[in-house]
């Protein structure tokens, strides 16, 4: 019998401060109605230019590392960042995170990349890591950290086809977690995963400020992983029932549309599930995990994260219960993975107050938005030089002040300074 623990000690979810009702953008950019509301998108963060993944990872951070002693905070040897929002060829986002939150020098830092599986690969590297035992009692600070920012340049007709299917469902935010052998929120069930990947060419970004690809091969890839990688846990756990193993079940999430299609998929072929039964489970098992997503959008690396505290949060804990996580980045690679939460993880989740962060963020008009999307050169990448307009919407200074966060304030000769709001 395995008597180690693993999993999740602590996490936190930084959302951003400005949001877009993406009912509002359907209306503006004449999108089809039925099309838009199979999405089950309701809001998504919109980053300011002074807003990046390195200020988004930290503001989700801090908050671990301050509740830490500096014992604790002395045992994390590793942080990994997870992102396909990178912001140097060579220079890894880590660094800068690492810097920001005071951490010790004896610490592994390094990125990773592998679109929206790039939290689970950080995640699962980070569990290996502390079952190891190498350095009995270590601690992983895993940062899964991405943002969706358009240019609103002559992109050629292809491009834009492709933006206004992307456009409504592209968020921002990160998800930080710290890894350890006191898995307070989340107890990982050691050695049980189904991983699945191959070459496809569905979704990429090939030009840091734009998406690419096909949409309807992607869908049909999520749902080839979703199916695949579960059947790989089935072999690898006994007696695994997809309807009854699993009190919920946590999706990555690019919009709630996507994981209704998959859900109803694996409940026809797993379980043979009749149409009235297959919406009574999505309503009880999936719904809990979408409410955060579809607040915020696709942040890639950290969505299915976001699901997870999503269905902490929203779920009902009285009892331990197992959760079923599906994780899927293009290009691809899956795993299915599944864990124990308890009712003192919900309680921890729920103090740290992330329907309320949601609820503070500033609400911009189509006008601001749009202005933020001519502006978004300021920071493209590769900006050697720029000095940040604070002040471009002065009403979202205010945002989170009681929390304080972390800015981009300039750019000089490539390195990125931030400031404290």
């Amino acid at each position: 019998m395995n008597e180690q623990t693993v999993g999740i000690e602590a996490i936190n979810f930084y959302g951003g401060s400005a949001y877009l009702d993406v009912q509002k953008l359907a209306k503006y950019r004449n999108l089809d109605n039925e099309r838009f509301d199979n999405l089950l998108m309701k809001e998504k963060t919109v980053p300011l230019p002074y807003e990046d993944p390195v200020s988004f990872g930290v503001n989700a951070a801090m908050p671990l590392i301050d509740a830490l002693s500096s014992q604790e905070k002395d045992r994390i040897e590793m942080v990994i960042t997870c992102t396909e929002s990178g912001i140097d060829f060579g220079k890894s986002i880590s660094t800068y995170i690492h810097h920001y939150l005071g951490l010790n020098r004896n610490c592994r830092l390094f990125e990773l990349k592998n679109a929206c599986y790039s939290g689970t690969a950080g995640f699962q590297m980070a569990i290996n890591f502390v079952l190891s035992q190498v350095s009995p009692g270590a601690k992983v600070l895993v940062v899964a950290t991405d943002l969706a920012r358009f240019m609103a340049a002559d992109a050629g007709e292809a491009l834009m086809a492709d933006w206004s299917f992307a456009e409504p469902t592209g968020g921002a935010g990160a998800v930080a977690m710290l890894i350890s052998d006191t898995p307070y929120i989340y107890e990982v069930d050691i050695g049980a995963n189904g991983y699945y990947g191959y070459e496809i060419m569905d979704t990429c970004r090939p030009i840091p400020d734009s998406e690419a690809g096909n949409a309807d091969l992607s869908l049909m890839s999520y749902l080839d992983c979703c199916e695949s990688s579960f059947l790989e846990y089935k072999k690898r756990v006994e007696d695994v029932d997809y309807e009854k193993s699993f009190h919920y079940l946590v999706f990555h999430t690019p919009f709630g549309g996507m994981v209704k299609g998959a859900h109803r998929k694996m409940m026809r072929k797993m379980c043979k599930a009749k149409t009235d039964v297959i919406q009574n489970d999505f309503s009880n098992r999936v719904i809990p995990g979408l409410t955060y997503c579809q607040r915020v959008g696709n942040i890639m690396g950290a969505t299915v994260f976001l699901s997870l505290l999503s269905t902490i949060d929203n779920g009902d804990f009285d009892s331990p219960k197992r959760l079923g996580c599906f994780s899927y980045g293009s290009g691809c690679c899956s795993e299915f993975h599944s864990g124990i939460v308890t009712l003192s993880g919900q309680e921890k989740i729920k103090q740290s107050g992330i329907k309320e962060h949601l609820d503070e963020r500033y609400e911009l008009s189509i006008e601001q938005y749009e202005n933020l999307l001519s502006g978004n050169g300021a920071v493209a990448f590769g900006t050697r030089n720029a000095k940040l307009d604070l002040d471009l919407i002065p009403e979202v200074l205010s945002v989170n002040k009681s929390r304080g966060r972390l800015v981009l304030n300039e750019i000089r000769e490539y390195h990125r300074e931030y400031i404290w709001l």
